[in-house]
């Protein structure tokens, strides 16, 4: 899987898979044959076609957000270790992923260049506090914490006001 800090799961990426008659299988169901929980998968290398899973024809660039690349990359199943398949070279995936996440970023309320920079600053002395003074790193951490808990809700609070009810 693919991710950003910034955007976590909501916008985590994979590699998508399309099947012959061009549809996104659902997972991979694996019954080890006792218990009552049964495993699955949707990673791209499971649908190889063995245990009863489809056959990948194709890879696509893909996003928990629903975002799906348009650009098709077929899948050749000989030229992938079926010991170490997660090897397999899905970089064209991931590089429209990358593309889509640049296109996100460039939708969202830019942080101001001065705030950004302190956060920066903040991050870098509270790194190099980590194994000189960890309890001092540790009470900033709290008070940040803290601080970030009210304006996020004043934030939150200001946000639904200007927009009115939602």
């Amino acid at each position: 899987m693919w991710e950003t800090e910034e955007f976590g799961s909501e916008h985590e990426g994979r590699p998508g898979v399309l099947l012959a008659d061009n549809t996104e299988p659902g997972p991979v169901y694996f019954d080890a044959g006792s218990g009552p929980t049964v495993h699955q998968s949707s990673e791209w290398w499971v649908y190889d076609g063995t245990l009863g899973a489809p056959i990948a024809t194709e890879l696509r660039g893909a996003c928990s957000c629903g975002w799906r690349g348009s650009t098709r990359y077929p899948l050749n199943w000989e030229a992938v270790d079926p010991r170490r398949p997660y090897l397999a070279d899905t970089s064209g995936p991931e590089d429209n992923w990358d593309t889509h996440i640049t296109e996100v970023q460039a939708r969202t309320v830019p942080v101001p260049a001065d705030l950004t920079a302190l956060l920066g600053q903040a991050e870098e002395r509270l790194t190099a506090m980590v194994d000189d003074e960890p309890m001092a790193a540790l009470r900033a951490v709290a008070a940040l914490q803290r601080l970030t808990d009210r304006v996020a809700a004043d934030a939150a609070f200001s946000v639904d006001t200007a927009d009115g009810p939602r």
